[in-house]
């Protein structure tokens, strides 16, 4: 694997703890130089040029806010990143992975199974004790199974805004939902980059797609989208205001389905205009940490399904689905360099985004947008 244009050291950014004396707690992050270490069989090196923040990192479930299970203090953060222009070193040095562009697998734990993961040990990289690997970080050494080629039709920055986003997505809308042609579909909470993801994908399957957010401009952005409009849930009266949506700009006046993010009382806000049989699929709970389903509900056959993220096998089936429909991810904002992260994690608190935020951790060179 040897070759004098790698250097020895990665710089990466480190989760580090927080002051005693800081109150609420908030961990701190560092860049630190960092040794790559020898290749193992079965793994390469992977260059990092693009790598993207979500809410798991700084968000509703904050890892520096020391809210999310197995913390690493030490560990390295991040769990989406795109691999620059190559492979640029394996362990086999005929690897055919060599000088291809890929982009790494967020989680691991769930190779193929098709309704959850093969074993409770499921866990996403980026910040934990297990798997001690993030993508915050110049190089990686990594398993060749967990990166996948990169979208041909996209540059770096746009691939690091794929992975997590897009598996969550995907098996939200395709595999449980499964979105078809024709269909009716709300999108809640729109802004955030699985749900953002999930408007495009119910799109590039032909569904006609309705929102939700907090904020009348990222409703407008979703509507430039492809969207048919959208509603605000602050609004005490907004199921009243999506019913009348969806009674003049559909046939039916009726949903086939509800990808969610909020949980809490969703199934009966929605009860009124999903159709029977109809289903809520929800990926996150950022309302309430519960959701209520009553007999109205069974009577209806309506069906509440649980989805998260996904496996290894949905996300190579995801980036071929987004090659196929030449699908953008949406960029809400570039950072320049690592050095500059806290921008990002900013952005993040803020909660203002529309997309992913990226940092761009060394210029593409094969930028085609």
């Amino acid at each position: 694997m040897a070759s004098k244009s790698i250097p020895r050291t990665s710089r990466s950014l480190v989760l580090q703890k927080s002051p005693a004396e800081r109150k609420p707690l908030y961990h701190d992050v560092a860049l630190e130089e960092r040794p790559i270490p020898a290749l193992e069989e079965g793994q390469v090196l992977v260059k990092i040029n693009a790598v993207a923040f979500n809410h798991r990192d700084v968000g509703l479930v904050w890892i520096r806010k020391g809210m999310y299970p197995a913390i690493g203090v030490g560990c390295v953060m991040g769990a989406d990143g795109a691999g620059g222009s190559v492979v640029v070193a394996a362990h086999n040095p005929h690897d055919p992975l060599l000088h291809k562009r890929v982009f790494l697998t967020p989680s691991r734990g769930w190779i193929d199974h098709p309704d959850a993961p093969e074993t409770h040990a499921f866990s996403v990289i980026g910040g934990v004790r297990w798997p001690e690997i993030g993508t915050f970080a110049e190089y990686i050494a990594v398993e060749r199974d967990e990166v996948i080629p990169s979208p041909e039709h996209l540059d770096d920055v746009h691939t690091a805004a794929l992975p997590l986003g897009l598996v969550t997505a995907y098996r939200a809308t395709i595999i449980n939902a499964k979105v078809s042609q024709g269909q009716n579909v709300l999108v809640t909470g729109i802004g955030g980059g699985v749900a953002v993801l999930a408007l495009q994908l119910c799109l590039a399957k032909g569904a006609k797609v309705f929102v939700t957010s907090g904020s009348p401009d990222k409703i407008k952005r979703a509507i430039k989208l492809g969207a048919s409009g959208g509603v605000n849930y602050k609004d005490k009266d907004w199921p009243n205001q999506l019913t009348d949506l969806l009674k003049h700009k559909t046939d039916s006046g009726l949903l086939d389905a509800v990808i969610d993010s909020a949980g809490g009382d969703i199934m009966n806000q929605t009860l009124a205009y999903t159709k029977l049989g109809g289903v809520v699929v929800c990926y996150g709970m950022t309302a309430a940490p519960k959701i209520t389903f009553t007999m109205k509900q069974v009577m209806r056959n309506q069906r509440l399904i649980g989805s998260t993220m996904g496996s290894r096998a949905d996300l190579a089936e995801a980036a071929r689905f987004v090659t196929e429909h030449g699908i953008i991810p949406v960029v809400s904002q570039v950072v320049s360099g690592l050095a500059n992260a806290e921008e990002g994690f900013e952005s993040m608190r803020k909660g203002e985004q529309f997309g992913k935020i990226v940092i761009q951790v060394e210029e593409s060179q094969r930028a085609k947008l």
